[in-house]
């Protein structure tokens, strides 16, 4: 029987954080994700059992809402979800039952990488990543942009508190550039 560690997407057994000024950029690896399209003739049934799920409406465009379990905008008639992956493991599977024949479902969690940003003034960091015009984000807003030639989810938790999502193959690339803009714009 092999004896495997899971690493996370940079390669570590633990999550890498960093201080670059005042920002902190940690690797977040604790979270379970899927992806939710309505199919077609099935988008009010998908947004009510969205809504069930999260605990609140489906998020319109380009925004996020939810609580333990929060769903993502990426899409027409599409979310991520994201859940704790301690309580949420099956993710894929525990939406799949709650949504049913209305939508597609797949496991996302392995696909992507999360980095959060926390600090004051982050989209002096953000601005030099990428076209998202996060200046007067608040919290609630979610932006699918280009950083670094890969295609990323920025989303404002709170005003000091920006997640981004990017390919999890490209985690090593994303996280350069994060740690390149938070040294130049702090």
């Amino acid at each position: 029987m092999h004896d495997l560690s899971p690493l996370t997407p940079l390669g570590n057994a633990e999550p890498s954080m960093e201080t670059i000024g005042e920002v902190t950029l940690t690797e977040v690896t604790d979270v379970a994700l899927a992806s939710v399209a309505a199919r077609l003739g099935r988008e009010e049934d998908t947004r009510a059992a969205l809504k069930k799920v999260i605990g609140a409406d489906a998020p319109e465009t380009s925004r996020h809402a939810g609580s333990t379990l929060r769903a993502f905008w990426t899409g027409p008639d599409q979310w991520m979800v994201e859940a704790p992956l301690e309580t949420h493991e099956d993710l894929a599977k525990m939406l799949s039952n709650e949504i049913g024949a209305a939508a597609s479902i797949t496991e996302q969690t392995d696909a992507w990488c999360r980095f959060d940003l926390v600090g004051r003034d982050l989209f002096r960091a953000l601005e030099l990543l990428c076209a998202a015009d996060t200046a007067d984000w608040s919290g609630g807003e979610v932006q699918r942009c280009s950083i670094e030639h890969l295609g990323c989810f920025v989303l404002c938790r709170d005003p000091s508190t920006i997640s981004i999502l990017g390919p999890r193959s490209a985690a090593g690339s994303l996280h350069h550039a994060l740690v390149t803009a938070c040294h130049a714009a702090f």
